[in-house]
């Protein structure tokens, strides 16, 4: 009897009908096996390339496999098991054996030389959700210092935010470092499988009244530049955020100073060399903050139907002292720093001038003594000699401390300047209105 549609012949010599549905979910499960095990595979595999140090630290949810993929898995354990040689495990292959025979530049040489090319930042794009998680995060712990990690995605000249998560406040007995890569790591596990971007591209951190250009912000930015070519950090500041305005701007590491950096040569010769001044240490991107239709739509609809906000009462206050107050604190501070910095390279210039000036006695000595050696038929002495003490050179001692007092200096002047300006036309405009 010949088979009709749908029906398919068992070992033991019976039919079964196979419905159309029946078809329709085997191709179902099949796209779902793709999805569910391929994409994951993926992913684990571009991780492992983008951090090396942490490889094989990045667990996954269990995947239910069908019987279909289960069998052909035990075919090829069955295999290795006779042929152990022809299926062993073989490692990453290097950068230099993904090389192209052809064009002999390997995968990573090419994405490198793309990276090059690509074009400068301009502006950060930040959705609302990543800046109200920051404010939120930072007013909370106000007036402690906190930070946390920047996820999105970098797309030409435009870099984008699009979620954050907080790091853990650590105490003095807290866990050591490597819990806090394991916390990171497994944020970013959580954050992926619910379909959010878990690609890094910086860090916020909060400040008290604009005192963030430290040595420590310089390392921080550093370390993130070995793994991402284009890293900012959002500074927010609470307390200016009181005066009803929005503290928050993005900085980077200009390419000059970095480079300077990585010699950690500061000295005053390559800093001329690099033309780098004070004012070259960081670069500011512009902030765009952006939201999606639906979320203007219900922002439109939370809006409240009085035209006057709290933001706009907190502008009017008349009383800018404490802020003030403590911007001329913080400003003082900063100056005796530079005093001190100051100070050393007075003391540097001061040895060098001593030393130059031994080097010339000693030498005018050496050349009266060769004088006298060359009349007496001997051979000269050389005028130069490593082993005295006075020609041994001083190191001059390294500039990037007095740069960021500097450029720290200019950060309070600018905001007492701005604070003041704020306060006198507030008071020009009440003085109008009593008069009135």
């Amino acid at each position: 009897m010949p088979l009709q549609k749908d029906q398919v012949t068992h070992r033991n010599g019976g039919t079964a009908v196979q419905p159309q549905k029946n078809r329709l979910i085997t191709a179902l499960m099949r796209r779902h096996v793709a999805r569910t095990m391929l994409l994951p595979l993926l992913t684990k595999l571009t991780y492992q390339h983008t951090f090396p140090q942490q490889k094989y630290k990045y667990s996954f949810s269990p995947i239910v496999v069908p019987s279909e993929t289960l069998f052909a898995v035990l075919s090829r354990a069955r295999a290795r098991k006779k042929n152990p040689r022809q299926h062993r495990l073989v490692p990453p292959p290097s950068p230099s054996a993904m090389a192209n025979p052809a064009t002999g530049r390997s995968f990573l040489q090419a994405m490198t030389s793309v990276e090059e090319v690509a074009p400068p930042l301009r502006v950060v794009q930040m959705e609302g959700l990543a800046v109200l998680k920051i404010i939120k995060h930072c007013k909370e712990f106000s007036p402690a210092l906190v930070t946390g990690q920047l996820l999105g995605l970098d797309v030409g000249s435009v870099l984008e935010v699009t979620n954050c998560f907080p790091f853990p406040t650590r105490e003095e007995d807290e866990e050591l470092e490597a819990d806090g890569a394991n916390y990171q790591l497994e944020m970013m596990r959580c954050l992926r499988e619910v379909n959010v971007d878990n690609n890094t591209v910086g860090w916020y951190q909060s400040t008290l009244l604009g005192s963030f250009q430290t040595a420590e912000l310089i390392e921080t930015f550093m370390n993130y530049q070995e793994n991402i070519r284009r890293c900012v950090c959002i500074i927010y500041d609470p307390s200016r955020s009181n005066q009803g305005v929005v503290a928050l701007k993005a900085l980077r590491l200009s390419d000059s100073f970095m480079d300077l950096y990585r010699s950690n040569n500061f000295n005053g010769e390559k800093l001329r060399e690099k033309k780098l001044s004070w004012v070259n240490v960081f670069e500011e991107i512009p902030i765009k903050v952006s939201n999606s239709a639906l979320i203007s739509a219900f922002m439109t609809e939370l809006e409240p139907d009085s035209p006057v906000t709290q933001c706009d009462f907190d502008r009017l206050k008349l009383s800018s002292a404490p802020f003030m107050e403590r911007n001329l604190e913080f400003l003082i501070e900063c100056m005796d720093d530079l005093t001190a910095e100051q100070n050393k390279f007075q003391y540097y210039y001061r040895n060098l001038s001593r030393q130059q000036a031994q080097q010339q006695v000693w030498l005018q000595k050496r050349r009266q003594e060769n004088m006298q050696r060359k009349a007496a038929g001997e051979e000269p002495l050389p005028e130069e000699d490593p082993s005295n003490p006075i020609f041994k050179p001083i190191v001059e001692p390294s500039r990037l401390d007095s740069y960021l007092i500097t450029n720290q200096i200019s950060n309070y002047c600018n905001q007492v300047n701005g604070a003041a300006g704020q306060g006198f036309s507030k008071l020009y405009l009440m003085k109008a209105l009593h008069e009135n």
